[in-house]
C-alpha cells in the first residue's frame, strides 16, 4: 500500500489543478444533491420494538389513536388573568391549527376548562338533587307502606290492595334507581377527585395549556407540519399573550453552525499557524477537512430524504469529519516538512510523505471507520445511521488526505516551510537529538501518578444516568425552555411528562360496572409514589381495556419518573390479573436509554476486541495491543466521569451552559467508546509505531521507545490540540444534545493523547522493555504483517537511491 500512495501522491502532486477541480465538483455535486433532494430531519429518537411503542399501538387498536401530540403554552404578560378577548383569540388561532394538514385534533384549553367546570357542575347539581328527592321517596315509601298495611289489617278490597302495592313498588324501584344513580355518581366524583390536579388553565388563569394532537406519532410528524402550526400561532393577533412551544413541536437543528464552532475551527487554524510558522501550510488542513465535509456530510444528507435521520446524525459527522479531516492533512504535511527541512527534494518528499504518513491516514481512517459502522450491531437504527453517515465523512477524509493535500502542497512548493525553516533546510542545520531512555523510577511514578489521576475523574461515571434531555436542559432563552418552567410553575412538574397507563381487564365488565373497576384502577395507580393525579382516558368498545393519564410529580428526566415507570411495570399483573404498561414521552426516553444500556456492554466487548487483534499485526505484538486497549478503558471512563460531573451533577455546568443538570445523553456512552476508539488507534499508531520502527532497526528496546516519542509527540500534540479546539467549539453548541458530545469528545481525546498515549503508554513500555514486542512464533506466522510506516517503501526508495548514485 505505501507504494501506491506514493505513486499516488506524485501523480498527484503533479496534476494539483486536476485534482483540486474534481474534488471541487465532488463538492458542488454533494451541496446541490443535498439542496434538491434532502429531506427533514426528525427531531425526536424512536427505537422499533420498545415496550412504549408496542403499548401505542395497542392503545391505537383499542382505542382509536395514541393520542400523541405537542404542547402549545399561553401566557399573558405580568401574571395577569386571562381576558374574554384574549381567550376569543387564542381559541381562533387553535381552530386555524387545527386547518392545518396531518392535525386532526386541537385541544383549546378554555373549552377544555368550561367541559371540565360544566361536569363538575353537572356532578355536583345530580348528587344534589339526589339529596333533595331521596328524604321524600323515603317518606312516600314509608306512608305507602304503613297504609298497605292498614289497608290490609281493616280487609280492604283486593283492588285497593293491589292498587297501593303497584305504587309502593314503584316508589321502591325509584329508590333503587335512585342508589344506582347515587352509587354511579359517587365513583364519579371520586374519579374526578383523583384528576383534579389535571388542569388546562392554571388556577391563576394566567396560562393555559393547549395539545396538538398528530396524525402520526410524535415521532414521525414532518417537520414542516409543526413549522406550519408554529407559523400560524406566531401569525395570530394575540395582544398581551406570549406563545412557547413544547420539545415536540419546537425541536430543530437551528444553530448547527454557532459561534462556538466557528471559534473551535479557528482555534484549530491557529495551533496550526504557530506550530507551521507559516501560513499556506497552516490553512491546508483547515481547506481540506472543508472540502471533506462538505462532500461527507453533503453527501450524506443528500439522502435524508429517503432515510430517516435525527437532527444529531449530521453533527457527529461535522465534527468528526472536521477534526479528521484536519488531523489526517497534517500528518502528511508534516511528515512532508520534515523531510524537506532535512533537505530532501520537494516532489521526492511529497510522494514519501504520502506513502509513509499517507499509509497511517489510511490504516486510521480504516479503524476509525470500522469502529462507527460497528454501532449497527447494537440494532438501534438511528443510532446504526448515525455511525454510517459519521463513517462516510471519514471515508471521504481519508481520499481528501491523501489526494488533496499532496496536489496542494505541489502547487505550494518550498512554501511548505518558512522562511527561517527553508535556510535552516539549505545548511542542513538539523539538531542532534537524544535518545537516552527515561529513568525507571520516572516510569513507575509515571503510570502511577497518570492512572491515579484518570481513575479519580472516572469517579462521577459509577453513578452515571442516561436519558435524553427535556426542556429544563435548553438554553433559557429558548422556546422549549419557556414552555417547560411556565408549565412547571403553573401546573407542577409533571405536566411536562404525563404517562399513559394501559390496562388489560381479565374479562370484560358489565356496563353498570365499568366506573366502578376504572375507580379501583386510578386508586391503585395514584397510590403509587410520585403520582400526583390520575385520570381516565377510555375504554374499548369490548370494555376489557381501559386507558388513564398519570402525572408524576417530578419531571420527564427525573429519577422519581423513572422509578414510576419501572415500578408501574413490575406491579403487573395485579391481583385480579389486570395487565398494566405504560406510554409516553417519558415512557419512551426511558425505553430508549435502557436499550442503549444494554447494548452498550456487547457494543465495548467488540470495539475493545477488535482492537487489540488489528494491533497485533499491526506491532507484532502481544502486550502493547493490551496496553492500547487498557489504555482506551482509561481515557474513556474518565471522559465520562468529567461528562457526568459537569452535566449530571452540575460542576462548572455554567460554563457550558448546563444550568439544569440532569441525565447523560443516553447514546453518548456508545459515541464516545466508537470515537475514541478510532482516535486512539490514531495516536497509538503514529506514537508507538516510530517506537516499533526504531526497534526493528536494531535500536535497544527502551532507547526505542525515546526515540519514536521523540518523532511522534510534536504530531499527535498538534493532532490532538485540533481535535480538543474543534469538538471543543461544539461543548458550546446552542444545540442541547450537542453540548455534551463536543465536551466528552473533546476531554477524552486530552486525556487520551496528553496522559494515555505520551505518559503512561511510554512509560509503561520502558517498564517492559524488550517484553513489549514479544509475540509467540505461531501466531507471528499467521498474523498478516500491515507494513503502517511503510518500511517497505523506505527500503525500496533506498535501493532506488544507491542505484541511482552507482
Amino acid at each position: 500500500m505505501a507504494t501506491l500512495l506514493y505513486r499516488v501522491g506524485l501523480w498527484s502532486a503533479g496534476r494539483a489543478g486536476r485534482v483540486i477541480t474534481a474534488w471541487a465538483l465532488l463538492l458542488a455535486l454533494a451541496v446541490g444533491g443535498f439542496l434538491m433532494f434532502g429531506g427533514t430531519l426528525a427531531a425526536q429518537f424512536s427505537i422499533p420494538g420498545t415496550e412504549t411503542e408496542r403499548v401505542n399501538e395497542h392503545l391505537e387498536d383499542q382505542l382509536g389513536s395514541s393520542a400523541t401530540g405537542g404542547t402549545v403554552v399561553f401566557h399573558t404578560t405580568g401574571a395577569a388573568e386571562f381576558t374574554g378577548d384574549q381567550r376569543e383569540h387564542i381559541s381562533s388561532a387553535l381552530d386555524q391549527v387545527e386547518q392545518v394538514e396531518q392535525i386532526p385534533e386541537v385541544i383549546d384549553p378554555f373549552e377544555a376548562q368550561q367541559e371540565r367546570a360544566a361536569q363538575d357542575a353537572e356532578l355536583a347539581e345530580g348528587l344534589a338533587e339526589i339529596e333533595e328527592n331521596r328524604p321524600q321517596l323515603l317518606e312516600a315509601q314509608e306512608g305507602l307502606t304503613a297504609g298497605l298495611e292498614q289497608a290490609r289489617a281493616l280487609g280492604a278490597p283486593e283492588q285497593e290492595i293491589a292498587a297501593m302495592e303497584a305504587e309502593l313498588d314503584e316508589v321502591s324501584a325509584q329508590l333503587v334507581t335512585l342508589e344506582e344513580q347515587s352509587e354511579q355518581l359517587d365513583l364519579a366524583a371520586d374519579l374526578a377527585a383523583l384528576a383534579e390536579d389535571i388542569r388546562t388553565v392554571s388556577e391563576d388563569e394566567s396560562v393555559a395549556l393547549a395539545t396538538v394532537l398528530f396524525e402520526d406519532d410524535v415521532f414521525s410528524v414532518p417537520e414542516e407540519v409543526k413549522q406550519e402550526v408554529m407559523d400560524v400561532l406566531d401569525a395570530a393577533d394575540l395582544p398581551g399573550v406570549q406563545v412557547e412551544y413544547g420539545a415536540e413541536i419546537a425541536a430543530s437543528i437551528d444553530g448547527l453552525i454557532g459561534a462556538g464552532e466557528i471559534i473551535g475551527v479557528i482555534g484549530a487554524a491557529l495551533v496550526l499557524i504557530l506550530v507551521f510558522r507559516a501560513l499556506r501550510p497552516a490553512m491546508l488542513p483547515v481547506l481540506a477537512s472543508l472540502v471533506g465535509v462538505g462532500v461527507g456530510v453533503g453527501g450524506s444528507m443528500a439522502f435524508s430524504g429517503t432515510v430517516e435521520m435525527t437532527t444529531v446524525t449530521p453533527v457527529l459527522g461535522l465534527m468528526l469529519g472536521l477534526a479528521v479531516g484536519i488531523d489526517y492533512s497534517l500528518f502528511i504535511i508534516y511528515r512532508h516538512r520534515r523531510q524537506v527541512r532535512e533537505g530532501m527534494d520537494v516532489r521526492e518528499s511529497i510522494g514519501l510523505a504520502n506513502g509513509t504518513a499517507g499509509t497511517a491516514v489510511v490504516f486510521a481512517g480504516l479503524t476509525t471507520m470500522i469502529a462507527l459502522l460497528a454501532l449497527a450491531i447494537t440494532g438501534i437504527e438511528f443510532l446504526a445511521v448515525m455511525g454510517v453517515v459519521a463513517a462516510i465523512c471519514i471515508v471521504v477524509a481519508v481520499p481528501v488526505a491523501i489526494t488533496f493535500t499532496p496536489a496542494v502542497l505541489g502547487l505550494i512548493g518550498s512554501g511548505v516551510l518558512s522562511r527561517t525553516a527553508r535556510e535552516r533546510a539549505a545548511n542542513r542545520a538539523v539538531p542532534p537529538r537524544s535518545n537516552e531512555p527515561m529513568g525507571t523510577l520516572r516510569a513507575v511514578a509515571t503510570v502511577l501518578i497518570g492512572v491515579g489521576a484518570l481513575a479519580v475523574l472516572a469517579i462521577p461515571a459509577t453513578s452515571m444516568r442516561l436519558g435524553l434531555p427535556d426542556g429544563s436542559s435548553e438554553p433559557q432563552d429558548n422556546t422549549q425552555y419557556q414552555a417547560f418552567t411556565i408549565t412547571a410553575q403553573a401546573f407542577g412538574e409533571g405536566q411536562n411528562g404525563p404517562l399513559v397507563v394501559t390496562a388489560d381487564l381479565p374479562e370484560p365488565v358489565a356496563e353498570d360496572e365499568e366506573l366502578q373497576v376504572q375507580l379501583d384502577l386510578a386508586t391503585v395507580l395514584a397510590g403509587r409514589a410520585d403520582v400526583a393525579a390520575v385520570a381516565p382516558v377510555g375504554t374499548s368498545a369490548g370494555r376489557d381495556f381501559m386507558a388513564f393519564q398519570v402525572i408524576p410529580i417530578e419531571g420527564p428526566s427525573s429519577e422519581s419518573t423513572e422509578a414510576l415507570v419501572h415500578d408501574l411495570r413490575a406491579a403487573s399483573p395485579l391481583f385480579d390479573g389486570t395487565e398494566l404498561a405504560v406510554a409516553g414521552l417519558a415512557s419512551g426516553n426511558i425505553d430508549i436509554s435502557d436499550q442503549l444500556a444494554d447494548a452498550l456492554p456487547v457494543y465495548v466487548l467488540v470495539v475493545f476486541g477488535l482492537s487489540v487483534v488489528i494491533l497485533i499485526g499491526v506491532f507484532r505484538s502481544i502486550l502493547v495491543p493490551v496496553l492500547t486497549a487498557l489504555g482506551l478503558g482509561l481515557s474513556l471512563f474518565a471522559a465520562l466521569g468529567a461528562t457526568t460531573a459537569v452535566f449530571q451533577w452540575g460542576w462548572f455546568g455554567e460554563a457550558f451552559g448546563v444550568h439544569t443538570p440532569g441525565p447523560l445523553l443516553n447514546f453518548l456512552p456508545l459515541l464516545l467508546t466508537g470515537v475514541l476508539f478510532g482516535l486512539a488507534m490514531d495516536y497509538q499508531l503514529f506514537m508507538v509505531s516510530g517506537m516499533r520502527e526504531a526497534y526493528a532497526h536494531g535500536t535497544p528496546a527502551r532507547r526505542a521507545v525515546t526515540a519514536g516519542f521523540h518523532n511522534g509527540r510534536v504530531v499527535v500534540s498538534v493532532a490532538a490540540l485540533i481535535m480538543v479546539a474543534v469538538f471543543g467549539g461544539f461543548a458550546f453548541s446552542q444545540i442541547t444534545m450537542v453540548r455534551p458530545m463536543g465536551f466528552a469528545l473533546a476531554v477524552g481525546v486530552l486525556f487520551d493523547a496528553f496522559v494515555v498515549r505520551m505518559l503512561i503508554i511510554p512509560a509503561a513500555m520502558h517498564l517492559l522493555g524488550r517484553t513489549a514486542w514479544w509475540m509467540p512464533a505461531w501466531l507471528d506466522r499467521i498474523t498478516p504483517n500491515m507494513d503502517v510506516e511503510g518500511a517497505a517503501l523506505q527500503r525500496t526508495r533506498t535501493r532506488e537511491r544507491e542505484l541511482a548514485d552507482a
